[in-house]
């Protein structure tokens, strides 16, 4: 494991919870020498979470399309920072450059990349793992609804284990450094892998 993507809010949230827990996952990154990549924003949990990491001695990789740089939302800290046309772009580079991805607390941009890389993973394009950091279970009706799409027949046991859930910065990694990739099933639609 050399990186690991963090998709994660522009905003603090509501609650110090978050932002500690953004500030946890950057020190125990760097603290394992694995590199973070992220949206390269130097606001909210994006921006506490990447100074963790370069206050730790590690690696920030941020990746930003050049209409957020000319806001002037863009880490200006950075070890690399890729400037990229378009939010399309920006989520392709973040997966070639991971071996594998971590969901903080976060609003539609979050969950957006969070499920496309899901589901590029349920289709095959990748076996990286991923996974929720859960922070006072505020992804608690995410994965109820996860476990209803389970129940009435739209996702399969096998992917709702795609992915991997901890409360706890060290938790999650530890799980990611025994990751071994499940073998490939030809059939991910079938009714069979329920």
């Amino acid at each position: 494991m050399r990186r690991v993507a963090v998709f994660c809010g522009s905003k603090v949230g509501a609650r110090a919870c978050y932002a500690e827990a953004a500030r946890r996952l950057g020190t125990a990154l760097a603290a394992r020498r694995w590199g973070l990549v992220y949206g390269a924003g130097h606001i909210g949990l994006m921006g506490i979470l990447a100074d963790a990491v370069l206050q730790a001695g590690g690696e920030v990789i941020g990746v930003i399309p050049k209409a957020l740089v000319d806001r002037e939302l863009a880490h200006t800290g950075l070890t690399q920072i890729h400037v990229v046309r378009s939010m399309h772009e920006r989520k392709a580079v973040m997966a070639d450059l991971s071996d594998a991805f971590i969901a903080l607390p976060g609003g539609y941009g979050t969950a957006d990349e969070l499920f496309e890389i899901l589901t590029w993973a349920q289709l095959g394009f990748h076996a990286k793992p991923i996974g929720l950091l859960d922070v006072e279970d505020f992804f608690a009706p995410l994965r109820d609804w996860l476990d209803r799409a389970v129940a009435e027949g739209f996702l399969s046991l096998r992917h709702r284990r795609l992915l991997r859930e901890a409360n706890d910065p060290e938790l999650l990694l530890e799980e990611f450094a025994r990751f071994h990739a499940e073998p490939e099933s030809p059939r991910w639609l079938a009714d069979t892998e329920r």
